[in-house]
């Protein structure tokens, strides 16, 4: 099929909403969940497919969300595709089975509504939460508006259920900026999008008995997952699924590409997703729907003749390095900014993982760091052009004054 073949339908729907949608679409078996802002209006709204019998799927409404995550574990190792979604303290309540699923190699899928964490309580939106889970073995992709939710979301089981990668996968999305504004989504017809997925394969794993078998819970053939493995054997499985994220660095491409011929829509590459790159002096990294905005901004400064330019990560987990390292490859300076912090380090999540990839570059940008939105501090255009001035300056100069900045904090 092309583009010009399917007919979509096009819906007013917020970020939540398009998530949902894009689940009931992929004909998930089991969904675990339980509600918390910003997120419950995904679990709520895929409850009432369930419940008018648009999704033959069996809905968990679990006692907390380490239960939820649990029970799609559980269902996946059994065969299930499942889906599962959180936010802030109930993905960080999630941690410890986090590391089980991945370590399991089990894939579920979850959208995330990225919140703050507490303390002090807050309900709206930054990259803390999911920043926190950045080395539990689970793939990591950012959408920048709801549409690139629903279609991320389809991605996202075609990726994780691959043979020869068979990880979880987190889709994150902005809390409040993404999840609760209403867009414009162009969504796919049920077929076109079930084909697209496809059916759950599973690997063929030797076991005791002898015997070829799908790697799933069977008591016709019983295997063990997630084993007691001591130090003869722990640190091989771990080494494994790193292989499993070097495989979806290159299926997040293929999926994309794929994705783009069926709906006439990409992201970049997949990994990452770049505007105005081409030539630029100077340039932003980001994650999220803070991409969006820089566009604009981006636009006026072209008109006044500066080479500005935005790398926006749509994957960060695996991190893309080489393509980051061609991307910037001729840009004199570098912002990254994190929507999150990390307290006692020496910049932010983003920042270190860009700076540590562009060490050995050279000739290597100037790189600085700029910590902006925590709690869901909103910045403006005027505000955010700022930076850009100030990236202007560090090009010109050949250096930063100071490399972390607390973007838009009153001090």
């Amino acid at each position: 099929m092309t583009p010009l073949q399917i007919k979509q339908i096009t819906l007013a729907m917020n970020g939540d909403e398009a998530i949902a949608y894009a689940v009931k679409q992929c004909d998930v078996d089991v969904v675990a969940a339980y509600p918390i802002t910003p997120q419950t209006i995904i679990v709520e709204k895929f409850s009432e497919y369930v419940a008018n019998g648009e999704a033959q799927t069996q809905y968990v409404c679990t006692e907390s969300e380490h239960s939820a995550i649990t029970a799609c574990l559980a269902a996946g190792a059994a065969g299930a595709r499942t889906f599962t979604a959180s936010a802030s303290a109930g993905l960080a309540l999630m941690h410890e089975m986090l590391f089980v699923t991945s370590g399991a190699r089990v894939p579920v899928v979850m959208a995330v509504a990225n919140r703050a964490l507490s303390a002090p309580l807050n309900i709206h939106g930054d990259h803390s939460d999911s920043m926190a889970e950045r080395d539990s073995g689970w793939i990591q992709i950012y959408a920048e508006n709801a549409q690139e939710a629903y279609d991320t979301i389809i991605q996202a089981f075609k990726i994780a259920e691959d043979i020869d990668i068979s990880l979880p996968i987190l889709i994150g999305v902005d809390g409040f900026t993404i999840s609760h504004t209403l867009e414009r989504v162009d969504t796919l017809p049920d077929d076109a999008v079930k084909e697209f997925v496809g059916e759950r394969c599973f690997p063929m794993v030797l076991t005791h008995e002898g015997k070829t078998v799908p790697f799933r819970l069977d008591p016709a053939n019983p295997l063990t997952m997630g084993p007691n493995a001591l130090q003869n054997y722990y640190y091989e499985f771990k080494r494994q699924q790193t292989e499993g994220l070097n495989v979806a660095y290159k299926k997040i491409q293929e999926v994309n590409s794929e994705y783009a011929k069926l709906s006439g829509r990409c992201y970049g590459n997949g990994l990452i997703d770049t505007y105005q790159l081409d030539d630029a002096q100077i340039a932003i990294v980001v994650i999220g729907s803070t991409a969006g905005t820089l566009k604009a901004i981006v636009d006026k400064l072209r008109g006044q003749g500066i080479r500005a330019g935005i790398l926006r990560i749509r994957t960060f987990r695996p991190f893309p390095v080489e393509d980051i390292k061609n991307a910037l490859r001729n840009v004199k300076a570098v912002a990254v900014m994190d929507k999150c912090m990390s307290p006692g380090g020496f910049g932010a999540p983003v920042f270190t993982e860009l700076r540590n990839a562009l060490y050995d570059v050279s000739p290597r940008p100037i790189i600085v760091n700029y910590i902006f939105g925590l709690g869901g501090r909103d910045s403006s255009p005027p505000e955010l052009c700022r930076i850009y001035d100030d990236l202007a300056r560090i090009a010109k100069l050949g250096h930063a004054e100071k490399t972390v900045t607390y973007f838009g904090l009153r001090e």
